[in-house]
């Protein structure tokens, strides 16, 4: 009878433990716990580098979903410490609700860190107030009944030019007139629904002219002034009219324009909250927030004119600080523009593309971030006139990068035009898209499947798709839905 021979046991255990009887190899092993620090936390407990897949520069925004690598990104440093921007904007695309402000919020309290100021022109949610508040920065509220800000006035440029010379003064000056004409034609733009004719932008630039001669430097002319210029027909006004030396002419010629002027003077759809003396200045040396949140949806006119009052007056702050730092007068501050719901402004009325293309022709030289937040291309190609929705496809297009969350199917064939997305890239948009499956036995919906998910796209590279996840400290700034909190019933 032949005797059985025992196997003889490895020289040193598997992966998983020792096989045969009694080794007590396991089928599964738990992978071991992971965590991610800077070089200075953890260099004594890991002294081997490895490289990530991804860049470290700049604000921590998430996890990259392939790697599980930090992700770091944000327009500035992009542009200024790595040069993989061409310059330092960034569009932000993606359906409701699934973190779009987030992740711009994100990026601006990391900027906050470092030394740049966030400003955003005009929070309707509110969406950034508390976060500017928990850094410091200034909140300036607008509305009827709320605060108001003049458009015919310049903030600190008037008082920046004061400080300069020469060349620099006049040039600062010369911003000055531009923005204020701009921001008065805008206005009647909206009140019109059509932009002022050649002649009446004219009239409105020499009796601007008129109107700084009059009062000078030590007060601030309101609406109200650029009217009475008007009515009273001073000598450059009727020249630029071309009224022929007769004063019935000017009359006729003056008076659309004039009628216009008068609707925004406190009686008319938009009230007197951009007729008024501005109720706050805007401060240049920290964060700011314009909050335009007490305007009632319904009132789109009031909310696209107080959107572009905000830019229009912050841009012009910028300028000045700007001034006074290559003058040696101010230490330079660099800044970073949030302008959410970009799609209220251009849909307000017919010309407006130009005044944002306008304002958002920020060059490279300026130290200035911009971010620029809507929902869909949709909202860029529904204007009514193909040269429009060409001029605002270009924010899109001349963006340094372009961060998406969630879209629908629909929207790969336009975005393909402006973004190059493989076919990967747009499944993966599509599914972060997808809504959340309902709950029957809480009656609730899931969580939605692409929240807080991001692809970023950097010209033809290979798009980056991230995870944000929001720390302690910034869930309450963070805190879109306050106005459905209630106390906790007892």
């Amino acid at each position: 009878m032949a005797s059985k021979t025992k196997e003889p046991r490895p020289a040193r255990p598997t992966p998983r433990g020792w096989p045969g009887p009694g080794g007590g190899m396991v089928g599964y092993v738990d992978p071991a716990p992971e965590w991610r620090g800077t070089s200075v936390q953890v260099c004594g407990l890991w002294p081997f580098g490895a490289g990530a897949g991804t860049p470290m520069v700049g604000v921590p925004l998430g996890r990259d979903l392939d790697s599980g690598a930090t992700v770091c990104c944000d327009p500035v440093s992009w542009f200024t410490r790595t040069g993989l921007l061409a310059n330092p904007s960034m569009f932000v695309l993606g359906r409701p609700g699934l973190g779009k402000s987030t992740v711009v919020r994100r990026m601006a309290l990391g900027l906050a860190g470092y030394g740049v100021h966030p400003l955003i022109f005009g929070d309707l949610k509110p969406d950034y107030t508390d976060l500017i508040r928990a850094i410091g920065g200034q909140v300036i509220s607008l509305g009827r009944g709320r605060g108001n800000l003049n458009v015919l006035d310049p903030g600190e440029s008037v008082q920046a030019a004061a400080r300069l010379t020469g060349e620099a003064r006049h040039r600062l000056l010369a911003d000055v007139h531009g923005r204020r004409l701009h921001m008065v034609s805008a206005l009647i733009t909206i009140l019109r629904s059509a932009p002022p004719t050649d002649r009446e932008e004219t009239i409105l630039s020499a009796a601007l002219n008129v109107l700084d001669d009059r009062h000078g430097p030590d007060r601030v002319p309101v609406l109200g002034d650029l009217v009475r210029v008007i009515k009273d027909a001073p000598e450059p006004v009727r020249a630029v009219a071309l009224d022929r030396g007769d004063i019935d002419r000017y009359r006729d010629i003056t008076e659309n324009l004039e009628a216009s002027l008068t609707a925004l003077l406190g009686d008319g759809r938009l009230g007197g909250t951009f007729a008024s003396p501005t109720t706050e200045p805007m401060k240049l040396d920290r964060p700011v927030c314009f909050d335009v949140s007490g305007i009632d949806d319904s009132e789109q006119l009031l909310q696209a004119a107080a959107l572009l009052s905000c830019w229009s007056y912050g841009f012009g702050a910028v300028s000045a600080a700007h001034a006074l730092a290559d003058a040696g007068l101010e230490p330079q501050r660099n800044y970073f523009l949030v302008m959410d719901e970009l799609w209220r402004v251009l849909q307000a009325g017919r010309g407006l593309v130009d005044r944002v293309n306008a304002l958002t022709r920020l060059d490279r030289q300026r130290g200035v971030g911009l971010a620029m937040i809507t929902h869909s291309l949709d909202d860029l190609l529904a204007l009514p006139t193909e040269e429009d929705r060409t001029k605002a496809k270009g924010f899109v297009e001349r963006a340094g990068m372009v961060i998406c969350a969630g879209l629908p199917p629909a929207e790969m064939p336009q975005l393909s035009q402006v973004v190059e997305l493989t076919e990967a890239e747009k499944r993966l948009l599509v599914d972060w898209s997808t809504p959340p499956a309902w709950d029957g036995a809480s009656g609730r919906n899931g969580t939605p499947p692409g929240l807080g998910n991001f692809l970023i796209k950097v010209g033809s590279r290979p798009g980056i798709p991230l995870h944000v996840d929001l720390t302690a400290a910034e869930l309450e700034v963070n805190n879109t839905n306050k106005r459905w909190n209630r106390p906790t019933q007892r």
